[in-house]
């Protein structure tokens, strides 16, 4: 099981990248525990300025904007 973490205040942005992580994993089959951080200092604890950010099995894959389909695929 991958632990994912979305990291954002509940901005559009990141509501969407929260929705196509869990999609991409019910369309692989991929288990996943997912949390949605929206604390500024664990965000920024995480070294992230630019939100949504997205964390998988603690290493930071991407920040700022939602990312691309195939870049979550790649990630699951």
């Amino acid at each position: 099981m991958k632990n994912v973490k979305v990291l954002g205040a509940g901005c559009p942005s990141c509501k969407a990248t929260q929705r196509l992580v869990e999609e991409v994993a019910k369309a692989k089959g991929v288990e996943i525990e997912l949390e949605k951080i929206e604390d500024l200092r664990q965000i920024m604890s995480y070294g992230v300025l630019s939100t949504p950010g997205v964390v998988v099995d603690g290493k930071v894959v991407h920040s700022g904007g939602v990312p691309a389909r195939s870049k979550v695929e790649s990630w699951l």
